[in-house]
């Protein structure tokens, strides 16, 4: 089994499970038939690849989409759910954490990302020149699509073609 097939075939296992469980229409499953799903299996997928297959590459990348997954199923689904972007620095901290668990690189990273992380999201009484991040936060989730095409505008017209 090649490393590519390994990662073709979980997906592909991964999806045809979840269009048969969305074809049967089992009512103790009908909150997973959403996008957040997708963004799971897939996840899952490349981080199974990633322990199968021995190459460490798609381990970050798996935790965060599989992070990504995990928050927006638990927003969507659930009242408790914090949502915050604080979060999303959580999941990547996370991801770095789990990297290291293999490659043994990114533990300074992740530890600084979780704890920043649960700083911003539990910490009420935060200093008076935090409050700025959190403006920089709402304007970005604000242009966050501009972000998106300036880089294709960029990977069409100014990347050197190798």
């Amino acid at each position: 089994m090649t490393k590519q097939n390994t990662f073709s075939g979980i997906f592909l296992i991964g999806i045809g499970l979840y269009f048969l469980l969305k074809e049967l229409n089992i009512p103790i499953i009908t909150n997973f038939y959403s996008w957040p799903t997708i963004l799971i299996i897939i996840g899952i997928a490349m981080m199974l690849h990633s322990y199968l297959s021995r190459d460490h590459d798609k381990l970050f990348p798996g935790t965060v989409v599989l992070g990504l997954g995990i928050h927006f199923h638990g927003v969507q689904h659930f009242r408790f759910w914090i949502d915050h972007w604080g979060v999303f620095l959580f999941i990547i901290g996370i991801a770095f954490l789990i990297r290291y668990q293999k490659t043994r690189s990114g533990l300074f990273s992740g530890i600084i990302l979780v704890g920043l992380s649960l700083f911003t999201i539990f910490v009420s009484n935060k200093p008076s020149w935090f409050h700025w991040i959190n403006a920089l936060v709402n304007m970005i989730e604000t242009f966050w699509p501009l972000l998106l095409v300036l880089t294709g505008l960029y990977l069409l017209f100014f990347k050197k073609r190798t």
